[in-house]
């Protein structure tokens, strides 16, 4: 009996086993727990017990079942996205795979032209060593008046009447998709653009053309129309365009458009014009669904008219260029983007000619820009990219240039915007600009700041220099991170009484030399961290010894770029302007900053072996001991300009203050370049300045006596007895030497160090000061000083093993072993810890 009743038993769980596997639903029943899932994917139990009670239709179901259900529904969910997933990476890799192939081809006929150049040149020169025909003369003759005949045909073009204007159009046409296609251009693929699914594409520069050139192929997810769309808004992705105005458009007779364009762009530094061109844009279709919008200057070559000319502005010179879309299957486009310009380098001082005929410049700021604009807005649209700070991405964009374009005003400083140059001092290095009617430029909050007592305006010091052997992404991200490094200056008191009147006054971090730290709070970065928008918090800001009491925090919003050092040919850029704690949308903004331009060695052999005045340069000057740029590595031009808000009756003060604020600015940055730079990017040390304090000499006798004390033998054998031979030997020991405040907890501030500690940290002494223990040494060099911490105390020093530690640029340094050992006082009191790593280098 207890057999068979054990074995119904087991007949009845197994027929309810079947029955919850081979559950059936109703329409009905699929459709309630549909709504279900789309309010909650995963009931609890109770939730499922209520949902029974609550649905008639699901009464005949078990708890389990439904559990079951939403388990599947899950899963069948995230089966669905991975596929949708796949699939996009599929069509991604598909379109890029098209891409390389088509870029493959054409390098394969560019090999081929070239094999079949190289063998008809060896024909004409054993032609020409063999007889004495001029044939290969004559056939050179050909070929320059082949390359003559398109301009020759430009001249019959005449560009007043629509049908002249269609056929400069099309002859555009034709040129720019040569270009785009690879074929009309020599184009050199430049270096760590590696194409990828998700990589920015195929970048490659012009060589041995007229002009400066650059071509980039990418994948985009946006339709065809709305990538033509952002890419004809140039000054919403060309942070250098000033303003562009469609003179007239005129449709053609296949659908297309032709538009007479107007554009002014923004010189990069203070030492050249700015320029303008006037172009001709087409708008088509071709027959293979590709759109086309390609553009090219008109002149009097190609027939006129060259439009209107401005002041001030230098005319420049647009060949064939524009952008080829292609749509893909699936979704998406393929953007092909050329830009080809000739700016006219000869209008330009010869120090800084380099930055008009560098095509890697010209990649960065133009066409590498818009292909990485529109990938931006592609995955905002998608939903790829989340909301910071309750702003919308849109928002921080135009934030974003809001600062670019205030920058470039404050650099370029036209007369049409209320710019008018102020008497100098006597001195040339530093340039002071006036704006007494900032209303343009300043936008529509304009009011909030002439409502102010007695608003005289807004004043610009600006000036250049060139830098040599840093480069601009190790510059600015200093200038980044140690803002107290530049910014420790003093604002006289009149100009204090007059900068304290609104929260949109003061660009810099320190006025008054009172202790300020800063706290970055990020807001935005784009799609390949080229860019970061941020807020920086500078806390106990304080104008006068009076206000201590009162010292509140202040605000910047700041703009960051080009700091990664793997980008080649990259401009670095470091923008901020001051703003309140609630910040606008719209609010004013008066930015100030630095922008580091590379130059490159190729094209200016001559340079100086110093970091100088850039004016000086221009006038004629140099320097003695000019040498070879290839020990020197690099060379880059810097431009700064700072913005402050004055009261009319403080305006010569103000200015004097502005003056003085931006020459000790030059002077911190050429002391920060020189710091940074020798040990890292040439062969040749510059030696850093002794410290010249009599607490350093001080110090440096305590160093060495406590090493001499503990360890039983001497740091170096002392070449006299006096403080100041001891602290220059200290100061050019080999190993890198630093000190820092006795704490247990490895959080110790540095105090000191030699010139091959500073080289380590890649700092300077007064940065130093910003540069914790702990944030150095890694977490095994941490738990090591821990340990071993005690032992110091008590012994006086103590041996850690080989270990890597991390700059304050991030750098990772490894070393052989390091020693720590007490420093005591003339008391005999502990006084700071002191480091020794012993042969160390970058890895």
């Amino acid at each position: 009996m207890y057999r068979e009743s054990n074995g119904s038993s087991s007949n009845s769980k197994q027929q309810q086993m079947d029955a919850s596997k081979y559950v059936r639903y109703t329409p009905e029943q699929v459709e309630a727990l549909e709504r279900v899932y789309a309010e909650c994917p995963k009931p609890s139990s109770l939730r499922r017990q209520q949902l029974i009670r609550e649905c008639p239709i699901l009464s005949n179901i078990e708890p389990k079942q439904i559990k079951v259900w939403f388990q599947n529904r899950r899963c069948r969910e995230k089966q669905r996205k991975e596929s949708s997933r796949l699939q996009s990476v599929n069509r991604k890799l598909s379109a890029m795979n098209k891409l390389l192939m088509e870029e493959n081809d054409r390098l394969q006929k560019q090999v081929s032209q070239l094999v079949y150049d190289n063998g008809f040149m060896r024909q004409q020169i054993h032609t020409v060593s063999t007889t004495t025909d001029t044939s290969c003369e004559s056939v050179v003759l050909n070929g320059q008046q082949q390359q003559q005949n398109p301009a020759s045909q430009h001249q019959h073009r005449d560009a007043n009447t629509p049908a002249g204007l269609l056929a400069i159009a099309e002859e555009t046409l034709t040129e720019f998709l040569g270009k785009a296609t690879g074929t009309a251009v020599d184009w050199v693929q430049m270096i760590g653009m590696k194409p990828g699914p998700d990589s920015i594409g195929i970048v490659a520069v012009s060589r041995n053309c007229s002009g400066v050139a650059a071509r980039a192929c990418g994948l985009v997810s946006l339709e065809a129309t709305k990538v033509a769309e952002l890419l004809k808004d140039r000054p919403s992705w060309y942070r250098d365009c000033r303003c562009i105005d469609i003179a007239s458009v005129i449709p053609t007779g296949n659908g297309g458009t032709i538009e007479l364009v107007y554009m002014q762009t923004y010189a990069p530094t203070t030492l050249a014009s700015a320029r303008d061109f006037w172009t001709l844009r087409y708008t088509t279709s071709l027959e293979d669904g590709c759109l086309v919008i390609c553009e090219r200057s008109l002149t009097s070559t190609t027939g006129g008219p060259t439009g209107p000319s401005a002041t001030c502005f230098v005319r420049g010179e647009m060949l064939p260029s524009g952008y080829l879309i292609r749509p893909c299957d699936g979704g998406g486009c393929i953007i092909h983007i050329v830009d080809h310009v000739d700016l006219d380098i000869w209008s330009v001082p010869e120090v800084i000619r380099p930055l008009y005929e560098s095509s890697k410049i010209l990649a960065q700021k133009m066409t590498m820009a818009a292909l990485r604009h529109v990938r931006q807005i592609a995955q905002e649209t998608n939903g790829e990219i989340q909301c910071n700070g309750g702003r919308q991405p849109a928002v921080l964009r135009a934030l974003s240039q809001k600062l670019c374009r205030g920058f470039n005003d404050a650099v370029n400083g036209f007369a049409d915007d209320g710019w008018s140059i102020m008497a100098s001092d006597g001195v040339e290095d530093v340039t002071i600009a006036i704006n007494s009617s900032p209303s343009k430029f300043l936008g529509s909050q304009y009011n909030t700041l002439s409502t102010l007592p007695s608003f005289g305006g807004v004043l610009c010091a600006r000036a250049s220099m060139l830098l040599q052997s840093v480069a601009p992404a190790l510059l600015v991200r200093f200038l980044r991170e140690h803002r107290s490094e530049w910014a420790d200056h003093g604002v006289d008191v009149y100009s204090a009484a007059s900068l304290k009147a609104n929260p949109y006054a003061v660009p810099c971090a320190r006025p008054g030399g009172f202790p300020s730290s800063q706290v970055i709070l990020p807001l935005a970065q784009t799609v390949e961290h080229e860019e970061f928008l941020e807020v920086v918090r500078l806390e106990g800001h304080a104008f006068s010894p009076e206000d201590i009491a009162l010292s509140r925090d202040m605000y910047l919003l700041q703009l960051c770029n080009g700091i990664d050092e793997t980008t080649s040919g990259a401009c670095a850029q470091l923008v901020f302007a001051p703003i309140d704690e609630s910040f606008g949308d719209d609010a004013p903004l008066l930015p100030s900053g630095f922008r580091v331009i590379p130059l490159d060695p190729k094209s200016d052999a001559r340079g100086t072996t110093r970091t100088l005045d850039l004016a000086s340069a221009l006038g004629g000057a140099r320097c003695a001991g000019e040498g070879d740029l290839s020990s020197q590595n690099l060379r880059s031009v810097l431009t700064i300009a700072f913005q402050f808000t004055f009261e009319s009756h403080y305006q010569d003060s103000v200015a004097a203050m502005a003056r003085q604020y931006v020459r000790s600015i030059v002077g911190s940055v050429q002391r920060v370049a020189m710091a940074i730079a020798p040990s890292r990017l040439s062969s040749h040390l510059v030696p850093k300045p002794l410290p010249g304090s009599p607490e350093a000499v001080i110090l440096a006798r305590w160093i060495f006596r406590g090493y001499c004390m503990h360890t039983g033998t001497e740091l170096f054998q002392p070449e006299s007895n006096s403080g100041d031979a001891v602290l220059k030997q200290l100061w050019h020991h080999t190993d890198a030497i630093m000190c820092c405040s006795i704490k247990t907890n490895a959080s110790a501030v540095f105090t000191f160090a030699n010139q091959a500690g500073l080289d380590m940290l890649e700092t300077t002494l007064v940065a130093l000061q910003d540069i914790m223990l702990d944030k150095i040494l890694d977490e095994a060099g941490r738990k090591v000083l821990l340990a071993e911490f005690s032992k110091i105390m008590q012994q006086g020093f103590a041996y850690l093993p080989a270990g890597v530690c991390v700059s304050s640029m991030g750098r990772p340094v490894s070393y052989e072993h390091a020693i720590a050992w007490k420093v005591l006082n003339d008391e005999d009191s502990n006084h700071c810890l002191a480091f020794m790593f012993v042969n160390w280098s970058f890895v």
